[in-house]
């Protein structure tokens, strides 16, 4: 005998950072261009090496614009969760951009550091100087939407590191300016390579993580576990598993088993509420199941 009680899904409100992306890339598409044209004129790698950052940043913002967008499509026959995953593969893909532009500069700077070129110093100075202020203001523009969204959080960490890579650009041509040595530039297109793959780290554990089901970054297995565990007549938990439908939704499917057989659509309820409130998980199917043996295929079940 099977009894099914349906709950609707929380809606899952996701924040619309078109404007944000729309900004961001027009500014900084603006700025790749005159740092390849001033980097060329100085002979400076540290800014041919961030205009080509700022490139790959550029074609992960619109990936992850696009994501945003896809994200928001309904679900179909085929395709019963939408298109959400695709707010995973554009983190993903947005990690793999920086790691191959980083190993482009790497492989740059440690030519220049055995064959060091003069660098106006000056203009250098004043090129990365407008990068500070427009990688800051796009970085401000995905401040509010980085501790709910992976997505959104790539976004903001690149162009914070791009802020923090331009002011260290500027600190190595007034160096350079006062001193003479040569050397400061490719040892700064090292340090620009060693801040934009430690950031990039992160994001790209938690992208592969993700696009594997794991469970995703903030949730604790064990936790949830027990709360389940605990739930009034729930003698075991088993089959849990937990996964990232989205960089900003989870999911989650259990067993639990009781020892009768009554539906409890009140449980029912506080278990979707609770799992919604203290976890953020708004797609949970929870399934009870007999602990008495004389009725071993019984069971009711929730979808959330």
């Amino acid at each position: 005998m099977h009894a099914h009680a349906d709950h609707q899904a929380h809606s899952h409100e996701v924040r619309d950072f078109g404007r944000a992306f729309a900004i961001g890339i027009g500014l900084n598409l603006a700025f790749v261009v005159v740092e390849a044209i001033f980097g060329g004129i100085a002979h400076s790698l540290a800014l041919l090496a961030d205009a080509g950052h700022n490139l790959s940043d550029v074609l992960g913002l619109v990936l992850a614009w696009g994501a945003t967008v896809l994200v928001r499509r309904l679900p179909t026959r085929r395709r019963t969760y939408g298109l959400r995953k695709t707010s995973i593969l554009a983190s993903l893909g947005n990690a793999l951009l920086l790691l191959i532009a980083i190993s482009v500069i790497a492989w740059e700077a440690i030519r220049r550091l055995q064959q060091p070129e003069p660098v106006a110093s000056g203009l250098v100075m004043g090129v990365a100087a407008v990068g500070i202020v427009i990688n800051g203001l796009t970085a401000w523009l995905f401040s509010s939407g980085r501790k709910g969204d992976m997505n959104i959080r790539g976004a903001y960490l690149h162009m914070a590191a791009d802020a923090a890579v331009s002011a260290g650009v500027v600190l190595a041509a007034l160096a350079m300016r006062y001193t003479g040595w040569l050397w400061l530039d490719p040892a700064v297109s090292l340090v620009i390579i060693a801040v934009i793959g430690w950031s990039t780290w992160g994001l790209l554990r938690d992208s592969v993580n993700l696009a594997l089901d794991a469970v995703p970054q903030g949730l604790d297995p064990e936790r949830i576990e027990s709360y389940l565990a605990g739930l009034p007549g729930v003698m075991a938990v088993h089959d849990l598993h937990i996964w990232g439908i989205s960089t900003t939704e989870s999911a989650l499917t259990v067993h639990l088993v009781k020892p009768d057989a009554t539906i409890d659509d009140a449980l029912l309820g506080r278990i979707n509420a609770d799992l919604h409130h203290q976890f953020g998980i708004d797609h949970a199917t929870v399934q009870f199941e007999l602990g008495d043996d004389a009725h071993p295929c019984s069971k009711a079940s929730i979808l959330g």
